[in-house]
């Protein structure tokens, strides 16, 4: 244990600013998803269209992504995260900002997020999670949520900020303007800090020790084929389908029981706090506790939040508790599902096998927010996805609780760097 410990501090004091850049850069890589909740209502108001057909946009986003995330994965393993992760930054932001120029036509508006979904790749969760992975082993499940703790930033920051930016300059002016201060914040820090162990380097100084093949871990035929693989896949694809319709949807089922926009931006805006929380805390406990056992907890809580959702009527303690619920198990997820993907299959084809995940994680964010804008079309109300939600996160917590503690005998630390 004092080994061990020894080798946390270290790591972190050799690396402390790597999490914290790849940070960043995941907040980047899910503006187009976090982002989209306050544009939902006017957007809808202003070309007539529907919820569904506003939400469509994001769908085409993430159905490429889930296409895209192996081969990405992949390339990232042979090449290194930090030119992936620094030109996607500019190409996504760039391509949330030209949303405002949507005309009103919706072939215009699917195109439009047809480009988002291109400059997403580059910046898939693989991107960021793999350079963290590279550097630390001793403390990888804090260092994990730290660097996963990006998407609690953005869930708490773009609705409030967009929100802002729609009252003050309109949704169309709001777009390229939250981009801009975006980019400005995040891009000095992912240039400067954002360098995985085996990047190719810039200079001797820089000169990576080894590569990806010398790592231990098992091939990709064999990570494919295993039935741990199999049921992260099955939780990530349940979790994402409710869990990001939720936050996706959060604003406007706060504004459909009457709350001002803003207020329900700011309640909203709970769920990004408290998914900080859920990843700090999920990263130390994985450190300590069998991962299976702390995920299997974590993906019930959502339960909860859901019945209070259904219950409480237009109680602001209630739905801010709601929030908070659904937060944390946001913040929980993709810590648990990277942990344990990192600890069975190694890190020699990480990238690869977890843009498999990424493929589920993305069919799941395409399709949730969807399914959950057309239940909304069809019957007026979010109720019916709710109730969707409670069997679907129970059936999550069982795939991942069911995944053996037991991790293989070989070791997949790295040389010190």
């Amino acid at each position: 244990m004092e080994g061990a410990t020894s080798g946390a501090r270290a790591e972190w004091r050799a690396h402390f600013m790597l999490p914290i850049a790849a940070a960043i850069g995941y907040a980047t890589s899910v503006i187009h998803i976090y982002g989209l909740g306050p544009f939902i209502a006017p957007v809808s108001e202003q070309f007539g269209w529907s919820r569904t057909q506003v939400t469509a946009g994001l769908t085409v986003a993430t159905l490429v992504q889930a296409v895209g995330g192996i081969a990405i994965g992949l390339a990232v393993d042979r090449f290194g995260p930090r030119r992936f992760g620094v030109i996607g930054l500019l190409l996504l932001l760039g391509t949330f900002a030209l949303l405002g120029t949507a005309t009103g036509s919706l072939l215009n508006w699917y195109l439009l997020w047809g480009l988002i979904a291109l400059a997403a790749l580059p910046v898939q969760a693989s991107v960021w999670t793999s350079a963290v992975a590279s550097r630390f082993h001793f403390s990888r499940g804090l260092a994990f949520a730290v660097t996963l703790c990006g998407a609690s930033v953005a869930a708490s920051v773009f609705p409030v900020m967009g929100s802002w930016l729609i009252r003050e300059l309109g949704w169309r002016a709001a777009l390229p303007t939250q981009a801009g201060i975006w980019l400005a914040l995040a891009l000095p820090v992912i240039f400067l800090f954002f360098r995985g162990a085996f990047d190719r380097p810039t200079g001797k100084a820089d000169k990576p020790r080894g590569n990806t093949r010398d790592l231990p871990g098992v091939s990709l035929r064999e990570g494919l084929r295993s039935s741990v693989y199999h049921r992260l896949m099955i939780a990530c694809l349940l979790f994402t389908f409710t869990i990001i319709a939720l936050v996706v949807h959060f604003v406007p089922i706060l504004t459909d029981r009457g709350a001002d926009p803003l207020a329900a931006a700011g309640i909203a805006s709970l769920v990004g706090l408290f998914s900080m929380a859920g990843r700090l805390g999920t990263g130390v406990m994985l450190d300590r506790f069998p991962a299976p056992l702390v995920g299997a907890v974590m993906f019930m809580l959502p339960v909860g939040g859901c019945l209070l959702l259904l219950f409480s009527g237009t109680s602001l303690a209630a739905l801010g508790l709601a929030a908070a619920l659904i937060g944390v198990t946001l913040g929980a997820e993709i810590d648990v599902v990277v942990y344990i993907s990192s600890r069975h299959f190694g890190l020699r084809n990480f990238g690869g096998l977890y843009g498999g995940l990424l493929a589920a994680l993305s069919v799941g964010t395409a399709c949730g927010p969807l399914a959950a804008a057309a239940v909304f079309d069809r019957y007026g109300s979010y109720t019916p996805f709710l109730w969707l939600t409670l069997g679907f996160m129970a059936s999550a917590s069982l795939a991942i609780g069911t995944v053996p503690r037991r991790t293989p005998v070989w070791s997949d630390s790295l040389p010190a760097h």
